[in-house]
């Protein structure tokens, strides 16, 4: 039996694990016979460790957005990266044996990582030679961060054909092992909504992430005395948002518990004429497949806020600043046909540049891999 093993980071639930889960529920349909298991790297070599870097990490971005934002760009943005150099230098021999012993233990035939942190230190395994499992990248992201490896990466999923070219020519990746995907998501969101009835008043989803709204909660209550729209807010992990929106007992406004099932997921999709959302890789993917305008108020910093510059970019979404105009401004937006089409016209353009899907590009990987390698790590 071939087995693919697969590394997001953290044990929250987050982008990461979201492709992971799409990529592997799609194997256990398509490829029975392949073994799927997905292990938090961070918590394998320490729970204690990933327990407490994950909260520090949580506490940083909301207690000091900008200082994350600076510090994000300075260690992961910029080529070479400082990363390791600043921060990680002297961890890394010890994240490269915990590497080399999950490895061993686990004894993969394909490595999926659908985060940067692993890819980094397996790369530095196979630039040594001590590692010859192949290994993907598939990237969650609208960018790609200088954590990632890359020259010694055997397969690259990336996001778009900006992605693409920069690999070839900046780190002389052959285009051979670049394939562009987008950013994978589960099958049930490619399935495009016929045209949407017209519904008075509009129903707009909001959906803010696991860890909750942030700003978007402003927006909420502003809109508590309008009726120019019907809300549906996803409130993640956060009871105390679900409870303060249950609270206001009001018929335009309901809150809902976490979602996990795509098929649930993608009913309310079909339900929504918008989706005010933050620009999360994979949220934002689901939407664009679906063919939803996508509005934003607020964004994480770091990776968001990067990947927010892409989207505006290209005209994928649109910012509303302030809650108290925000409603104005998203229905002269969805009010406007001839805008409407420019947008849906702009999403065709950018799946335009997608090769194949994430799910059709692993099965071209595991299909062209023998039933069984002659699996192996190479001792210096």
């Amino acid at each position: 039996m071939m087995k693919v093993l697969f590394l997001p980071l953290f044990q929250m639930n987050t982008g990461h694990h979201k492709v992971a889960d799409t990529l592997m529920d799609f194997l256990r349909r398509q490829f029975p016979a392949v073994e799927s298991k997905k292990i938090d790297f961070l918590s394998y070599c320490n729970e204690l460790m990933e327990k407490m870097v994950s909260e520090a990490y949580l506490r940083w971005i909301r207690s000091h957005p900008a200082s994350y934002h600076r510090v994000y760009k300075t260690l992961m943005y910029q080529e070479p990266p400082r990363f390791e150099f600043i921060s990680f230098e002297p961890w890394l021999p010890y994240f490269e044996s915990k590497m080399k012993k999950m490895v061993e233990e686990e004894r993969p035939d394909l490595i999926v990582c659908t985060h940067s942190f692993p890819s980094r230190i397996l790369q530095r395994l196979k630039r040594k030679r001590v590692l010859t499992v192949p290994v993907v990248n598939v990237y969650t992201d609208f960018f790609m961060n200088s954590i990632w490896g890359k020259r010694f990466i055997d397969y690259h999923f990336v996001p778009h054909q900006e992605a693409k070219w920069e690999l070839i020519t900046k780190y002389g990746v052959d285009k051979g092992r670049i394939i562009v995907t987008g950013i994978p998501v589960h099958d049930v969101f490619m399935n495009r909504s016929e045209a949407r009835r017209k519904r008075q008043p509009a129903h707009v989803l909001v959906a803010g992430g696991n860890q909750g709204l942030g700003n978007m909660l402003a927006f909420l209550r502003a809109a508590r005395t309008s009726t120019l729209f019907r809300y549906s807010v996803l409130c993640g992990a956060n009871r105390q948002l679900y409870e303060e929106i249950a609270s206001w007992q009001l018929p335009h406004i309901r809150p809902l518990p976490y979602i996990a099932d795509p098929e649930e997921m993608n009913r309310l999709y079909e339900e929504a004429d918008a989706v005010i959302t933050k620009p999360g890789g994979v949220t934002v993917s689901e939407l664009l497949h679906k063919r939803i305008p996508i509005f934003t108020i607020d964004c994480l910093p770091g990776q968001e806020r990067i990947n927010l510059q892409y989207l505006q970019q290209n005209g994928l979404i649109y910012h509303l600043v302030g809650p108290e105009s925000g409603e104005q401004h998203m229905l002269r937006l969805l009010m406007d046909d001839v805008e409407k089409n420019r947008l849906f016209r702009r999403v065709s353009d950018y799946f335009a540049g997608v090769e194949k899907t994430g799910q059709e590009a692993l099965a071209e990987v595991v299909a062209a891999m023998p039933q069984r390698m002659a699996w192996r790590v190479l001792h210096p």
